[in-house]
């Protein structure tokens, strides 16, 4: 299989899939009744980089905005939750947290097919590379701290203090997020995984302590947001399917597998640091980046990191094997689904590398 270009493959927009199109006419027809100011006419196109919910541009000559819709066809429980997307980045934009503005969620199937929200178009720019080819050492300095002190800022809130006090349970995150994406990889699975089947068996008796539960994203990593298109400013945080109360430092760990992410050959993967010399990059190393959300939030990982990092390869070995389902099923929503199916056994056994470091035999 070709290598791609990430920046290439995932940047603009493209017509819309056959099987994720639905009637513009009647779109056009909701929003121009139920979103004051919207005039048509309405063009749609589907961005390229969008994986689990679809993603679209919706383009009138006033205004852009974005639609993201659950995907038709058999879902996975719990999957695709584009109400409580809505929900989170409402509850943060009256923060002043960066998110997308909300424009408008929408429960009735009869208008696209299945449930959506509409929020504004942020326009920008999006790094598909943790190394950010193209940028310069100071820039890519300044951006992982502006990345950074973003997500320690979402750890900060207390979720009932924002109106989200009943968006998760909260306690036992870690626990219930791995037997979650232990049914869901068995509801997707394709092939026998060696290095699954013993996370599975190894991950419940070995959570870390629980932290102070606050907000999670669940995806947050560089190619989820828009930067400001002249300075290291993160405009939007996007994609916040996985987003629930959990414990901050398993989505902080989550954000920090990029530098241990194993390379592949097709360049569809979730991207990697391995390999690059971050100094000459101007990107901190690991032990720094921790370093620095240690110093934001009083929180360390240190003690528990190579669990924490066992569970969260183990969990994107899980999501990537949803989206190899999906291409099995036919409902994928992104060309290079199938080459992301292809990670999910590197993955595991990388996950499982981190579990042997935490004592796994």
């Amino acid at each position: 299989m070709q290598k791609i270009d990430r920046q290439v493959a995932f940047t603009g927009t493209k017509d819309v899939a056959e099987p994720l199109r639905f009637d513009p006419a009647r779109l056009e027809g909701y929003l121009a009744r139920e979103v004051k100011g919207f005039a048509g006419p309405l063009t749609v196109s589907q961005f390229k980089g969008g994986q689990s919910n679809p993603t679209y541009r919706l383009d009138t000559p006033g205004r852009q905005y974005v639609l993201r819709r659950k995907p038709p066809g058999k879902l996975l429980p719990s999957a695709h939750a584009v109400d409580r997307e809505f929900r989170i980045i409402t509850a943060l934009a009256g923060q002043g947290f960066p998110v997308a503005e909300p424009v408008i969620y929408c429960a009735d199937e009869s208008v696209t097919g299945t449930a959506f929200y509409v929020m504004g178009f942020v326009p920008g720019r999006v790094f598909w590379n943790p190394e950010m080819p193209g940028s310069h050492p100071k820039e890519r300095a300044a951006v992982y701290a502006a990345m950074n002190g973003a997500m320690a800022r979402l750890h900060s809130f207390d979720p009932a203090a924002i109106g989200l006090g009943d968006f998760g349970r909260g306690e036992n995150y870690v626990a219930r997020q791995v037997e979650r994406w232990s049914k869901q990889y068995r509801s997707s699975e394709t092939q026998k995984i060696d290095e699954m089947e013993r996370l599975i068996a190894w991950l419940p008796s070995h959570i870390p302590p629980a932290c102070p539960p606050r907000l999670v994203h669940g995806d947050y990593r560089l190619d989820n947001m828009i930067l400001d298109a002249h300075e290291p400013k993160v405009l939007a945080v996007l994609d916040w399917e996985l987003s629930t109360i959990g414990d901050p430092l398993a989505d902080f760990t989550y954000h920090l597998m990029q530098w241990h992410m194993p390379q592949e050959d097709t360049g569809a993967g979730t991207g990697s640091l391995v390999g690059h010399d971050l100094a000459a990059l101007g990107i901190p190393s690991m032990a720094e980046y921790v370093e620095m959300y240690r110093k934001h939030t009083g929180l360390d990982p240190r003690p528990y990191l190579a669990a924490y990092l066992a569970y969260n390869f183990f969990r994107i070995a899980a999501i990537l094997q949803g989206i190899a389902g999906r291409v099995r099923d036919g409902t994928a929503t992104n060309e290079h689904a199938a080459a992301k199916g292809q990670m999910v056994r590197p993955l595991a056994e990388t996950a499982w590398r981190f579990a042997r470091e935490a004592g796994a035999k």
